[in-house]
């Protein structure tokens, strides 16, 4: 199955001058953005998502275990339950993951991101495995491999998986992107899209130098940044998506980035502001970079992973914030209806 492109009912490629807003209705940041860059819901919340007209929408187990919790989506959770009274545990949070993907679908025109259970990003094989299962179960219900993004670990591991998966038309989605190692590395695995945690960078940062930063200074917008321009300018189809907003100043920084996948939250919030949104990120420009173009084997990429203490430390960290809510999930699920 082949990749798919940036085109059709994708974003647009450059800038437009308001366009689709008629009449004398306010232009909203959010439309504005849309002009440069896709706009991504990051939620489990599916009941909200006709709200922003999302085109593609991202999970994890965290926000799945928030939705569970709420009595609108109790419902489903139970009715997993009840379909497979025998299966084990990690066969219902798989097809629970699923049917939180098919709701999702039913509602955006593009893709929904489900989570690879991060108890597995260092191991290639179990990786994979997961992932084909997931996929398998998609399948069941009728939805093709181009609406489906696996999001894995940026691990060695999981990169690795990545490569194996693509090979095999399964789009990948590598999550929990820190250091420029593993986009790099992502970029030559040929992985669909990675999502660079924007927000979490510049968290490590504050508590590190005990200062904040301006949106023109955060180490999350340069990270991604610098991603951007090193994927364009070298011709990589990779799609980078950023993430993990703390702030619609720094989604407005990455105005032009690929894809965005941003909070209800903060979605409301660039809903409400009208003002101007200039785009950020162009590719045009990205190609014109005077850059050197890197090559990782796994000894490498493992030094220049470790020698990145906030990626190092960040990956870790968030690779542990998955587990504990796979396993509260888990908790729920064994739980009897």
């Amino acid at each position: 199955m082949g990749r798919m492109a940036n085109s059709g009912n994708r974003a647009p490629a450059g800038p437009q001058a308001d366009k689709g807003v008629t009449g004398t209705s306010p232009v909203t940041a959010l439309e504005r953005l849309r002009q440069f860059t896709t706009v991504v819901a990051d939620t489990g919340d599916f009941h909200g998502l006709q709200t922003f007209r999302p085109q593609d929408a991202t999970t994890n187990p965290s926000l799945i275990l928030k939705a569970v919790q709420k009595p609108e989506y109790a419902g489903l959770m139970h009715e997993v339950q009840a379909r497979y009274p025998q299966a084990p545990l990690d066969e219902l949070a798989d097809r629970l993951l699923v049917a939180f993907g098919q709701k999702i679908l039913d509602i955006i025109p593009g893709r929904v991101s489900t989570e690879v259970d991060a108890r597995l990003s260092f191991s290639t094989d179990a990786t994979v495995a997961r992932a084909e299962r997931l996929m398998d179960y998609y399948a069941q219900a009728g939805i093709g491999p181009d609406r489906v993004l696996l999001k894995i670990a940026a691990t060695w591991e999981g990169i690795e998986a990545a490569r194996r998966l693509e090979r095999a038309g399964i789009h990948c989605n590598l999550t929990l992107l820190f250091g420029f190692a593993q986009a790099v590395a992502c970029a030559d695995a040929g992985v669909t899209l990675i999502s660079p945690f924007v927000g979490r960078i510049l968290d490590w940062y504050r508590a590190h130098e005990g200062r904040d930063f301006t949106v023109e200074e955060d180490p999350g917008v340069l990270s991604v940044r610098r991603i951007y321009t090193y994927y364009k300018r070298f011709g990589y189809p990779c799609e980078v998506m950023g993430a993990s907003f703390r702030s619609t100043a720094q989604i407005l920084a990455l105005a032009g980035c690929d894809l965005l996948t941003i909070s209800p939250a903060l979605l409301a919030e660039l809903d409400a502001q009208e003002v101007p949104v200039a785009r950020k990120l162009d590719p045009d420009v990205a190609r014109q970079a005077q850059i050197e173009r890197l090559s990782l084997d796994e000894p490498a990429f493992r030094f220049d992973l470790n020698e990145d203490a906030m990626a190092t430390e960040k990956l870790a960290e968030g690779i542990r914030a998955f587990v504990a809510d796979a396993r509260t999930l888990d908790g729920l699920l064994a739980r009897k209806v």
